[in-house]
């Protein structure tokens, strides 16, 4: 199955918070996205895996998107060593995507600043045909940023103005990180104390500039080609 797009994240959740209404504009224009969580997220103070893939996948479903898969990796251990490259680098090539989109390089969390350089390490050695030859090399994606806790360098936004009922939606999905009922087994932790409300000032912020209501940033470590006459 070839993708358009294909999201990487650290955790379920994570492409989500950076960029779920973007995620729903492409699948409704008929773009085939994918999302692949890295980690199991066994780490996590709330929760547990099975639940949080049950709401990863719910997540999905309501946003369209065409797979979602998980690689297993250790959560708080995304090294990025040699297997780990080899997962990630085999993801690549076997959807083989023309955009690939990963968590910010600068971030509070260990884990999506792993993640970022994971990611794009395996961008560069999915065309190496060298590399792991009994998957065939594939072209080198286009490699974007996305944010989680924290903006930073923003190369481009995108309205998701019309898209962000979705997004609001997708993040209620994951009822283990963001939600907080008396009575439960919960430990406070900043998801669950305001998060989401803060994800939805920083995308009103985004769109500020252009005014427009919500947008979702995006950085890029090469220059973003643009045709300034296209219609």
């Amino acid at each position: 199955m070839k993708l358009d797009i294909l999201v990487f994240g650290a955790h379920a959740d994570d492409a989500e918070i950076g960029m779920a209404g973007t995620i729903a504009k492409h699948t409704a224009a008929g773009k085939r996205v994918g999302i692949c969580d890295l980690t199991e997220a066994e780490m996590s103070s709330n929760g547990t895996v099975e639940g949080r893939k049950l709401e990863a996948q719910a997540a999905a479903d309501l946003l369209g998107v065409s797979v979602r898969s998980n690689l297993g990796l250790p959560d708080r251990g995304l090294h990025g060593d040699e297997r780990q490259l080899a997962a990630v680098t085999a993801e690549i090539r076997r959807y083989a995507p023309n955009i690939v989109f990963a968590p910010y390089w600068e971030d509070r969390h260990p884990d999506h600043i792993a993640a970022s350089k994971l990611v794009e390490a395996a961008v560069f050695n999915a065309k190496l045909r060298k590399y792991m030859p009994e998957l065939p090399a594939v072209p080198a994606p286009l490699l974007y940023f996305y944010f989680i806790n924290d903006l930073g360098r923003t190369d481009l936004i995108v309205d998701v103005t019309e898209q962000y009922g979705l997004k609001e939606q997708s993040l209620a999905c994951y009822r283990s990180q963001f939600a907080k009922a008396p009575g439960e087994d919960i430990v406070s932790t900043p998801l669950n104390e305001g998060y989401i409300e803060r994800v939805r000032a920083r995308d009103m912020l985004l769109g500020q500039r252009k005014l427009i209501p919500f947008a979702e940033g995006f950085a890029c470590r090469v220059p973003h080609t643009v045709n300034l006459f296209e219609k």
